[in-house]
């Protein structure tokens, strides 16, 4: 398979030089992942908290050497390696291209520095900028649009383990200062959307850019069932936990309650119990909860106890998918003021369905009908996955608006939660 069977892309015009939109899109790309780290000092970009989390240097570098190692080395004749030792530093889980150094020691990297890094950015960004001006092959240019998506799943990346990192130090410090936005004075009530069952396509329609595991699009019997119009609120979570769901072994799957016990969990991620309420390390800071936005940071596991303590159900990814096909697939600009969910709008319908929180579902992460991974080193980028791990849906206030899209399969393992994950209630019908 080739790397264009890979990924689906749409239309795009075979000009080249400096007026390619591929190009124009690229030297985007790039420009703001640099302007995310911008708020940081080069000593916070070396940091990491946890072992899920990368420090930003690694983002910015690792990314880098992506278009590097399977772009110019392939495209740009005469192409000179920047430096040999960033491919074992750099390269994240490609063991098709060689050792690397471990996930979980990313933060002892303190060299090459964060300067040096940047450096390594402007000369690899000089070289795809000198490979525009020849013709580029199809091969290459399915290449630089996985490399553009890769690169717009880093920056997401990036700000959640910002956050991690900010959580963790005892300054607390903003990621970016300025006022969280006004919070509701309740959430708005939650209703019901009924859907029809039957036999429905899933699945990437073949237009625009798509991850392989997005496809191949497929048919899927779904039965009657319900969706609650707007995601789980911090309010109601508050409920779940002082009714004391968190030490009731019935609510829980068994891994879930195994987990809980040995970690000491008693609420989502970055939650503080405080005199008058609870507080919650945010991008913008320790602030209090805001009771009507969507709760956030918490694992598969909550999610599923707290749809069991609700008499609901999670919804499956084919549900989900099939709920939101009449609505926009819109978003936020990536690093816009909020940078955290939102609350929900009172009024009718299913809102919140794209760009406040990932959303888990219930369905593992396993491979569509016909399935099958790419050859080569690309081929390990979503396919040696699909175990263990659940998918999610939706985007969140982090997710770039290219990733906004109603196929899209984000995947974590059940436990994790770092990222800003939440969830929908569903019933059956």
């Amino acid at each position: 398979m080739s790397i264009s069977e890979a990924v689906h892309t749409g239309p795009e015009t075979e000009s080249h030089g400096e007026d390619d939109p591929l190009l124009a899109r690229l030297m985007q790309t790039r420009r703001t992942s640099l302007s995310l780290a911008a708020p940081l000092s080069d000593e916070d970009q070396v940091v990491q908290a946890m072992d899920d989390a990368s420090p930003t240097k690694w983002h910015l570098a690792h990314v880098t050497w992506f278009f590097e190692a399977f772009v110019l080395k392939s495209f740009l004749p005469g192409y000179r390696i920047y430096d040999e030792a960033f491919e074992y530093c750099f390269n994240s889980y490609y063991d098709t291209v060689g050792d690397r150094h471990p996930r979980a020691k990313r933060g002892l990297l303190t060299r090459p520095s964060a300067e040096q890094v940047r450096g390594y950015r402007a000369y690899v960004d000089q070289a795809l900028e000198t490979l525009f001006q020849e013709e580029l092959s199809g091969e290459a240019r399915d290449l630089i649009e996985l490399g553009i998506n890769h690169e717009q799943q880093h920056q997401e990346l990036a700000l959640t383990d910002i956050l991690s990192l900010f959580a963790a130090e005892p300054l607390r410090p903003a990621y970016r200062e300025g006022p969280m936005g006004t919070n509701a004075e309740s959430p708005a009530p939650l209703t019901w959307s009924s859907f029809d069952g039957g036999i429905f396509e899933v699945g990437h329609d073949g237009n625009g850019f798509a991850y392989d595991n997005e496809g191949p699009r497929h048919e899927q019997l779904i039965r009657p069932f319900k969706l609650a119009n707007r995601c789980v609120t911090n309010a109601e979570w508050i409920e779940f936990i002082e009714d004391g769901a968190y030490r009731v072994p019935t609510l829980w799957l068994s891994d879930g309650w195994a987990r809980i016990q040995r970690k000491g969990w008693e609420m989502p991620l970055y939650w503080e119990k405080a005199d008058g309420g609870y507080l919650q390390m945010s991008l913008r800071g320790f602030r209090p909860v805001d009771p009507a936005a969507p709760v956030t940071h918490i694992s598969f596991f909550e999610a599923d106890a707290f749809a069991r303590w609700a008499g609901a159900r999670l919804p499956s990814e084919f549900e989900w998918e099939v709920a939101s096909r009449d609505l926009p697939e819109t978003g936020r600009t990536l690093g816009a003021d909020h940078l955290r969910p939102m609350p929900a709008a009172s009024g009718e319908g299913l809102q919140q369905m794209f760009g406040d929180v990932w959303e888990w579902t219930a369905s593992a992460y396993l491979a569509y009908p016909g399935f099958k991974p790419a050859v080569g080193a690309v081929g390990e980028y979503n396919g040696k996955f699909m175990c263990n791990q659940f998918v999610l849906k939706g985007g969140s206030c982090a997710t770039p608006e290219g990733h906004i899209r109603r196929s899209y399969r984000n995947f974590f393992y059940p436990f994790q939660r770092w990222q800003f994950t939440g969830l929908r209630l569903a019933a059956d019908a």
